[in-house]
């Protein structure tokens, strides 16, 4: 799985958000990880969340595909909302 970004955004999401786009892509590794819709009918892209288990810790991911490759756009600890969602998928 290849993963890109763009660095302005990663370096504002570190600052921001205390997590870095290189480590929030583990959460692909999550076996039961949830992948939800997140598009936005405003620019048409199709984006993708993902909601997912890093370290003991649920993220929250933002992406888009592009050409076979996963754009992260956002990275963040999930909120109550995306905790819930991850745990009604969990066995």
């Amino acid at each position: 799985m290849e993963f890109d970004w763009d660095e302005q955004k990663a370096a504002s999401s570190l600052t921001k958000h205390g997590v870095s786009f290189d480590y929030a892509a583990r959460v692909f590794l999550d076996a039961g990880r949830v992948d939800l819709d997140a598009s936005r009918s405003a620019d048409g892209e199709q984006r993708r969340k993902v909601v997912g288990m890093i370290d003991e810790r649920v993220f929250a991911l933002v992406y888009t595909a592009r050409r076979g490759t996963i754009r992260i756009i956002s990275a963040r600890r999930c909120n109550a909302k995306e905790q819930r969602q991850y745990d009604t998928f969990q066995p």
